[in-house]
């Protein structure tokens, strides 16, 4: 149960989130990656709201988590996205038992401010459920050597999450530190939207690890939360994405003077079809914001009795069946308010469509649909793999 209210944990983050705002068109025109705003966050406490007071955080819940990363993602969509795995892990480590002295450790960094990212994902023929990266012995040292890529936020991170091989053969997760030496984060994610994500490649040379800090890697798991977690921050992400487009649709025609000569009013905002354009968008992002937050208060009562959690991965896979293509029908339609000026590029609004359908391919939506049938009609539990690759021969 939270310890916080909405009112308290809005007032506190919203003016760095009104920051954030004010910086994002500059950021996206430019590709100037948002490491001052993310920085502020964390000095203001954001990685660790989850926690409770007692421990470092804020003591929200999840589902107060969500609304905040949706109201964060309306000032910049990259931002959500970048923390993504850090509000992941942390979700992890908060599910594990007292007797687990790695989580705590890993808490306790997370309270001192502490941003995780990733390295999980690698390119080419690599199967599934392996990894090139990997573990070597070399003396008493433990080293970690190879390359990954989609390795989202790590260049905004302290810690990252990496997936490799032991020197046995066996898959496990490795924290590593960015600053170690042999740690190299290059931005070189090349996506015509979520740009400024650092979602591009992190390479490890004879990086030397706490072999404290190995585990065993999850194959393919029943996960109770876990996968409808990091699918719903996308879908959060994509909640702001429409509030913002739904904002900047009904700016754009508040201002606006000039109207087609054969429009049904001298104003635009009087004209009653383009209220209709600008009602659509506001209703989409309004609908797509309470399907987000259903599936969060499903998700925080899995938190609490793991017997829902099937159905509240569910829930989530079912807003993901829809979400998506409400929000790009929105930020595609919200060009009928007006005319060839809302094309100029310094009002970027492009970018509302480019990252709702980056986000939208991360998972594909046929995919969830499939899951959500076979559920329905066969009661087949969702499994989860966190190792994407070529099938193995």
């Amino acid at each position: 149960m939270s310890t916080v209210t909405d009112a308290e944990l809005h007032a506190r983050f919203r003016p760095l989130f009104d920051e954030i705002a004010a910086g994002a068109v500059e950021r996206e025109l430019h590709r100037r990656l948002p490491d001052k705003e993310i920085a502020a966050l964390r000095d203001a406490g954001f990685g660790a709201v989850r926690l409770p007071v007692a421990d470092g955080g804020s003591g929200a819940s999840l589902r107060q988590l969500f609304s905040l990363l949706v109201e964060l993602a309306a000032a910049d969509p990259n931002v959500p996205q970048a923390l993504r795995t850090h509000f992941a892990f942390t979700e992890l480590w908060l599910g594990a038992g007292p007797e687990d002295t790695v989580a705590r450790d890993r808490l306790t960094e997370v309270a001192a401010g502490r941003l995780v990212g990733n390295a999980i994902s690698e390119r080419g023929g690599v199967a599934r459920n392996s990894a090139t990266t990997a573990l070597r012995r070399e003396g008493d040292r433990l080293l970690i050597d190879g390359e990954k890529f989609y390795c989202t936020g790590a260049l905004y991170a302290d810690l990252i999450d990496v997936v490799a091989l032991d020197p046995d053969g066996h898959r496990v997760t490795v924290l590593v530190r960015t600053d170690a030496p042999g740690v190299e984060l290059v931005d070189d994610w090349q996506g015509f939207g979520q740009k400024l994500t650092a979602s591009g490649t992190t390479r490890f040379s004879g990086v030397e690890v706490d072999p404290a800090q190995v585990r065993p890697a999850p194959v393919d798991v029943h996960v109770p939360v876990r996968q409808g977690f990091l699918q719903l921050v996308l879908l959060a992400t994509l909640a702001g994405i429409a509030r913002r487009a739904a904002a900047d649709a009904a700016a754009y025609v508040r201002d606006r003077k000039r109207n087609w000569p054969y429009g049904n009013a001298d104003l635009p905002k009087d004209d009653p079809l383009v209220q209709q354009v600008v009602g659509r968008v506001d209703a989409a992002a309004f609908t797509v914001a309470a399907t987000v937050d259903a599936a969060a208060a499903s998700l925080e009562r899995a938190v609490a009795d793991p017997e829902h959690g099937p159905t509240a991965e569910l829930d989530v896979y079912r807003a993901q069946s829809t979400v998506p293509q409400l929000v790009l029908d929105a930020t595609s339609e919200l060009f009928e308010v007006g005319g060839a000026s809302t094309v100029d590029t310094a009002r970027a609004l492009d970018r509302h469509w480019r990252n709702a359908r980056t986000l939208s391919v991360h998972n594909p939506i046929v995919y969830k649909q499939q899951v959500v049938g076979d559920y329905v009609l066969n009661g087949t539990v969702p499994v989860l793999s966190l190792a994407p690759g070529v099938a193995a021969s």
